[in-house]
């Protein structure tokens, strides 16, 4: 009867790293024909124990991930009583990161799935951000962590895209005289929407610049003054409808604006 390969994969978090080490190993063997069997979030000596006599009784290796050093030096003391070969993936590296670059390591555990976590909250968010832009589909309203609302040119795209990067996700929904809010507007607690604003000869700068840009003429009642009254006047009296509080963005970085609505929010 042919032995089974076995090894152990013990790590104070996930264990994926180690996992994929002792995979790459492997191929270099007999096709890679291993079974690994991994033991995540080892926390104590206990969980320690445990692989130890199953290794012991199967006459296998254990390959380990492990940060948290009075776990390192237990798993190295019984696996050197026990004659059992443990190979440290992690520590051999972290001891030449010290001595080259001067630094001491955390020891904490699960630090690269907070990155990951974190990244990929950033991924959804921003995705979410250009999904739900400029009103275009109102069921994300209800599932922001932020709704902006504000008249055109009031900085609420890259106000979305910039908290997005902050891992929130925002919609935002531009208020025009000739159409009706939507109904979601007034369904999500009062303090998830902020209110922008802005001063009217500063909105008229802004748009006639617009035109500029576009190549189209100042004169355009886009950018009249009259029109600019009206929707400010008009979007006014739906932020009061809302009851949210708001924020006025002139002469305001994206930056500015962006901590000031956070300050906000957690008041």
């Amino acid at each position: 009867m042919i032995q089974r390969e076995v090894v152990y994969v013990v790590s104070d978090s996930v264990g994926e790293t180690a996992e994929f080490v002792v995979k790459a190993v492997a191929t270099q063997f007999n096709g890679g024909h291993v079974e690994i069997k991994r033991n995540s979030y080892v926390e104590d000596t206990e969980d320690i124990e445990d692989v130890i006599l199953i290794a012991k009784q199967s006459k296998s290796l254990i390959a380990y991930t492990i940060v948290v050093p009075f776990l390192k030096e237990y798993l190295d003391r019984r696996a050197t009583e026990e004659g059992i070969i443990a190979v440290d993936l992690l520590n051999p590296l972290m001891d030449a990161f010290m001595k080259r670059f001067n630094k001491e390591p955390n020891h904490q555990p699960r630090l690269l799935r907070k990155l990951d976590e974190e990244y990929f909250r950033k991924v959804e968010a921003i995705e979410f951000a250009v999904k739900y832009d400029d009103g275009r589909d109102t069921r994300g309203i209800m599932r922001a962590d932020i709704v902006l609302i504000g008249v055109s040119r009031t900085s609420k795209t890259p106000l979305s895209m910039y908290l997005a990067h902050q891992r929130y996700k925002v919609a935002n929904v531009p208020l025009v005289p000739e159409v009706p809010p939507p109904d979601e507007l007034f369904d999500i607690p009062r303090g998830k929407c902020v209110g922008l604003i802005i001063t009217p000869d500063k909105l008229n700068e802004i748009r006639k610049e617009r035109l500029k840009a576009l190549g189209l003429t100042s004169q355009a009642n886009y950018a009249s003054f009259e029109r600019i009254l009206e929707e400010l006047d008009y979007a006014e009296k739906i932020m009061k409808r809302v009851g949210c509080p708001v924020i006025n963005v002139s002469n305001k970085a994206v930056e500015e604006t962006a901590g000031l609505i956070l300050e906000v929010l957690k008041k």
